[in-house]
């Protein structure tokens, strides 16, 4: 879709005030199916994914033996069709798939690409706007039938849709009726300032779980069992001294790609960080939210790209951070 500046601000607003709708390219989807899906899957995610029941719906990481987060992934049980479906970013779903396949085995489990497209629904009256186009009600965390597409309900208010390709556009015209036709940015931008750290290629295993603070937005369970790198998330969260959070802030310029370094005035020409995401916004500057060094932060001063970059102006987490106190072990 493409989007005079003004319908893009239009677009915007609708995300702080209204409703908005996008077909969301940087989003794929993967199912899994098979009679030993639940066990397959709940032996290399960081969440319980096993305890979904029908319509259920979690975060979770996929994480390198060291612990370091190789995707994220909103992870639902459709009330009829695979096993498990997820949703990440598109960039990694092939991969993922492959990597993935690469550990099934013996198990009874076939990941596949199905041939759906992903779209959203954001703002303050996402769900009265779904509920007035196609009559479905939608709640944080639950999966419901469409007719045969999906929504599935993010923690911070977003709609995930899951359709079929040969009906995204139907789909996507119905919701438009009931929201303000967007790109993909407004989505990205209420996951920034939701302090959602998706991982995508470029960040992927460069950080831990708890970095992204995926230990707070509900991605970890600490008493399911084993996963690739659980030694090290469980370290961290009850031994180590985390070092780094993910934290949205502004600048007055274009947005920076993926992994861009930042940097702080008490680290010199030392890089204290890297961005996550970046949108930029109508009226100018761009937000983005990045994984910095805790003590960066509390030193102010931080710049993106150079130690002389744009300036990085602080934006409030929506929700507070666990204290990292020194404990007995660190790491």
């Amino acid at each position: 879709m493409h989007q005079t500046p003004s319908t893009r601000a239009d677009a915007f607003r609708s995300a702080v005030a209204s409703a908005f709708v996008a077909r969301l390219p940087g989003v794929a989807i993967l199912d899994v199916d098979g009679a030993d899906a639940a066990a397959f899957l709940q032996g290399q995610f960081s969440n319980d994914v096993a305890a979904l029941g029908p319509g259920e719906a979690r975060w979770a990481t996929y994480n390198s033996p060291k612990g370091r987060m190789l995707a994220t992934f909103l992870v639902w049980r459709p009330v009829a069709g695979p096993a498990y479906r997820m949703a990440v970013a598109s960039d990694l779903a092939e991969p993922m798939r492959k990597r993935l396949s690469m550990f099934v085995l013996r198990s009874k489990a076939v990941l596949t690409v199905p041939a759906l497209d992903a779209l959203g629904v954001g703002g303050p009256e996402a769900r009265s706007a779904l509920k007035a186009a196609l009559g479905a009600e939608s709640a944080p965390l639950r999966a419901v039938p469409l007719a045969g597409a999906e929504a599935v309900g993010l923690p911070d208010g977003r709609i995930l849709i899951a359709a079929p390709a040969e009906r995204s556009a139907a789909l996507l015209d119905r919701l438009s009726a009931a929201a303000t036709p967007a790109d993909e940015a407004p989505w990205r931008w209420l996951a920034i300032r939701s302090g959602v750290a998706e991982v995508r290629l470029a960040t992927s295993e460069r950080h831990v779980a708890q970095a992204g603070n995926w230990d707070v937005n509900g991605a970890l369970s600490f008493t399911k069992g084993c996963y690739p790198g659980q030694e090290v998330v469980a370290r961290m969260q009850h031994l180590g001294i985390l070092k780094e959070r993910a934290h949205p802030f502004h600048l007055d310029g274009d947005p920076p790609a993926p992994a861009t370094p930042l940097y702080g005035a008490a680290f010199g020409e030392q890089a204290c960080g890297s961005v996550v995401d970046a949108v930029a916004l109508p009226g100018g500057g761009s937000d983005l939210l990045a994984v910095v060094q805790s003590k960066a932060v509390e030193g102010g001063d931080l710049r993106c790209g150079a130690p002389d970059g744009p300036l990085l102006v602080p934006i409030a987490l929506p929700y507070a951070l666990p204290a990292s106190a020194p404990k007995r072990v660190r790491l």
